[in-house]
């Protein structure tokens, strides 16, 4: 594997009393594209949060370039390069599209892709067709794509990115799966959560399954895809 980028050791968490999270370990190398899959409530979108430190609750280390995340506010997180999609499309309704993008802008960094609005639009084109339209007046695929192009736009080196494919049309899923795979090309890391096996042997290297809060199987999605012990018991509906 590259260069570790992110790296998930002994990862705990907790909503209240619960205990969600049981040692998670999971890493993410530069330029590569790694799925985190399982079933709803298997754990995947509480694993992001965690990462990003949104739950109160959480115990273990998570080292973003080498740096520990330990004790770090969400929006420090984010200044360090490390972007955040959450699943539930977090737009500014009343903003247009070009809008929202600027609320996202940071400065370039160094070894991470720069971004613009154009370059955007580019892999984006619907949203190039939109520019000026409020975010609340789109479809909810197009929200989503929105909320990644929003990401980018702060010049990440790694995101996260929770369900991509969760409840879109098939069309847009298609542009969600090339637009992962552009983003590879451009160096970027992605660590995204997904159900769909499908839509990640399409885009991910390699993929991690969770189930009640803990990683049962790890591999590449060659290996996954072959493996129908593993599908049936931790992805199987």
């Amino acid at each position: 594997m590259s260069e570790a980028m992110l790296q998930v050791r002994g990862l705990r968490a907790w909503y209240g009393r619960a205990q969600i999270l049981f040692d998670v370990d999971l890493q993410a190398g530069r330029g590569e594209v790694v799925a985190l899959m399982g079933r709803n409530g298997a754990g995947k979108s509480t694993t992001f949060k965690a990462i990003m430190n949104l739950i109160a609750r959480v115990e273990g280390d998570v080292l973003f370039q080498g740096r520990s995340l330990q004790g770090l506010e969400a929006f420090q997180i984010a200044r360090l390069g490390l972007g955040y999609v959450p699943e539930n499309r977090r737009i500014f309704s009343e903003l247009t599209v070009t809008e929202n993008l600027e609320v996202g802008r940071q400065a370039p960094r160094e070894r991470a892709p720069a971004w613009t609005p154009d370059k955007l639009y580019r892999i984006f084109p619907n949203l190039g067709e939109m520019e000026n339209r409020p975010g609340g007046r789109m479809s909810g695929g197009e929200q989503q794509m929105l909320t990644v192009a929003r990401t980018l736009m702060g010049n990440p080196l790694l995101v996260l990115l929770d369900e991509p494919s969760e409840g879109i049309a098939p069309r847009i899923v298609e542009q969600m799966a090339s637009m992962i795979l552009e983003l590879k090309k451009e160096g970027l890391s992605v660590l995204l959560s997904e159900q769909n096996l499908h839509f990640a042997r399409l885009v991910c290297d390699r993929a991690y399954v969770i189930e009640k809060g803990q990683v049962k199987y790890q591999g590449t999605m060659t290996e996954l895809a072959n493996d129908e012990q593993v599908k049936r018991e931790y992805l199987s509906v």
